[in-house]
């Protein structure tokens, strides 16, 4: 005798609180606002004729900015996924 198939369960996904997500949506709007003046700031210091070590400090800002825009976007999708509308 066959068994039927169940489907797979799908796994709940637990929100945020409203009052809570309304505060963690401040704080990555502002983030994003800080990250915003850090990047055109590179971006300009980009455009300068540096010499080593600040042509390395530089490059090591840019890293540093773009880990944190990808962390920035992280939170930005978490909160879509786990926050009360």
């Amino acid at each position: 005798m066959k068994s039927a198939k169940t489907p797979a369960a799908v796994p709940a996904v637990e929100t945020i609180p409203a009052d809570l997500a309304l505060e963690v949506r401040k704080l990555v709007h502002d983030l994003s606002n800080s990250l915003e003046v850090i990047v055109q700031t590179s971006y300009l210091l980009g455009t300068l004729d540096m010499k080593e070590p600040g042509s390395e400090w530089l490059r090591l800002m840019d890293d540093g900015v773009r880990r944190a825009m990808e962390t920035n976007l992280s939170l930005r999708e978490f909160m879509k996924t786990h926050a009360q509308r």
